[in-house]
């Protein structure tokens, strides 16, 4: 044991933190954590008005940045704009339900949800290595389960698995260690059609282990895990944070 607790207020003070998709939901709710472990956190996101929603609904010390994860030379311009890197979250994520059997609309949303990932890491690697950091990505528990309105958001999670392991032991040579998450029902406003609808929000509950909906909040801590000195053995693994949904 390093004699450092993790979970200790300020824990991540002096750390650089950037969470790509971070100005909404999830990802606005993990960079806020961050923020409240003491870290320098960047959140960018890709749309005008949630860069502007998001710095109007929070009082966390957040820098926010617009950037297109589909832009590689955006995406290699901005890292070179970072003077240090301790954490990439890659939060960044989109789904078309019904839409993504047309191939235009399946390309978009694997190139979001999974290529940008991979993107993202290697634009950040010389700073991670020089931090010897870490980087988070975000799988599904699509990326064990089946639904047929989504199958890019499906594949594309699925992906993220196979990449996690990968990245793991590609960057670990270098010191780096790459993990996931993989979230079930929370309440953003993506799965609003669904928590919004009684019967379904209910049906859901059920299911999980814990009979609740996962708040955007569930996610933090165990992502602040991951990232932390308690988790220094830890790479190539995806954390189910789904209240026990997947093993229903």
């Amino acid at each position: 044991m390093s004699g450092i607790d993790p979970f200790a207020n300020k824990f991540l003070s002096g750390k650089t933190v950037l969470v790509s998709g971070g100005t909404s939901g999830i990802g606005l709710a993990v960079a806020e954590g961050f923020a409240e472990a003491g870290a320098q956190v960047f959140a960018t996101g890709s749309s005008n008005r949630r860069l502007v929603e998001a710095r109007d609904a929070t009082s966390a010390a957040i820098e926010f940045a617009k950037l297109d994860v589909r832009d590689a030379i955006a995406v290699d311009d901005f890292f070179a704009g970072l003077s240090a890197l301790d954490v990439l979250v890659n939060c960044q994520g989109i789904a078309r339900p019904d839409s993504e059997w047309e191939e235009n609309v399946f390309l978009d949303v694997m190139d979001v949800n999974l290529n940008s990932a991979m993107r993202l890491s290697r634009a950040a690697f010389p700073l991670l290595k020089n931090s010897t950091g870490s980087i988070i990505n975000f799988a599904s528990m699509l990326s064990y389960l089946a639904d047929e309105s989504v199958p890019s958001y499906t594949a594309s999670k699925t992906g993220i698995v196979g990449l996690t392991r990968a990245m793991a032991h590609k960057y670990g040579r270098s010191g780096i260690r790459v993990n996931a998450v993989a979230p079930g029902y929370h309440k953003t406003d993506m799965t609003r059609p669904l928590w919004s609808n009684h019967d379904s929000e209910v049906k859901i509950a059920e299911r999980s282990a814990l009979k609740r909906w996962g708040t955007t909040g569930d996610l933090v801590g165990p992502i602040l895990f991951l990232c932390s000195p308690a988790a220094a053995f830890i790479t190539g693994v995806t954390l189910p944070v789904d209240g026990g949904y997947s093993t229903g």
